[in-house]
């Protein structure tokens, strides 16, 4: 195996893994939008890591379910992992995104 081979395919998986955290970090981000009312003395980043390793938890069930593959214990620590990098993303992504949106807000005026 040659080394373009073993880089086209780290492009290849990083992409992928790329758009799937794109998808769960906005999931987070609707999710705790949603759910942050209902916990009011909790701070939010709290509910931002804890539904975001939810979520991806869930996601990581659900895909070896759909494709049939068996659940190994390496997988649970990446799913939590990935948590992890979810929840922090959801957590400063909105932030910065609400107030690059006010700011935007404001020139229009």
């Amino acid at each position: 195996m040659d080394y373009t081979t073993i880089v086209n395919a780290l492009v290849h998986y990083g992409s992928i893994l790329m758009a799937v955290m794109a998808v769960l970090v906005f999931a987070t981000t609707i999710i705790v939008e949603l759910v942050k009312g209902l916990f009011p003395k909790v701070p939010t980043n709290f509910v931002a890591v804890i539904v975001a390793l939810v979520v991806t938890v869930l996601a990581m069930l659900v895909l070896c379910s759909v494709l049939r593959i068996t659940i190994m214990w390496y997988y649970a620590v990446g799913a939590v992992v990935l948590g992890l990098f979810v929840g922090y993303a959801a957590m400063f992504g909105f932030d910065k995104f609400k107030v690059a949106w006010e700011k935007l807000k404001a020139l229009k005026k």
